[in-house]
């Protein structure tokens, strides 16, 4: 499965990302309302490990009451983050004992072999950038 996503800057001079089913994630830079890339990259991490421990967790009969997750990045220097810490903020199912043991072994697997935006932060995926020799006029 490929991924495809449109970023562009808009007539407002603000920016859009646009993936092909037709959603729009509006973002800028930090003097705004709206996501900076590096709050939208924190999102993705965040998003891809509890939407991947939800359903895990559910399958195994534990349904938790609440599942949510605060990322917190510093920035060491101008282009580089230092490391990102996600704390899960989780409200177990009354009367049921297996539950956390169940979460923090979901957690932990899902972290380090199935969320895909852990593994590409933390094997540091390549980025190709393509620039066309002649740009659009």
């Amino acid at each position: 499965m490929g991924y495809n996503v449109e970023v562009e800057r808009t007539d407002d001079g603000g920016y859009v990302a646009r993936n092909g089913r037709g959603a729009e994630i509006r973002f800028g830079l930090s003097d705004g309302a709206d996501f900076t890339p590096v709050e939208l990259l924190l999102a993705a991490l965040g998003g891809c490990n509890i939407v991947t421990v939800e359903p895990l967790t559910a399958q195994r009969g534990h349904r938790l009451a609440r599942l949510a997750a605060t990322l917190d990045a510093e920035r060491v220097k101008p282009n580089k983050l230092g490391s990102i810490t996600m704390t899960y903020d989780v409200t177990l199912p009354p009367d049921d004992a297996e539950a956390e043991q169940v979460f923090r072994s979901v957690a932990e697997r899902v972290h380090e072999k199935h969320c895909t935006v852990s593994t590409a932060l933390r094997e540091q995926t390549t980025v190709d950038v393509e620039i066309p020799e002649t740009p659009h006029s």
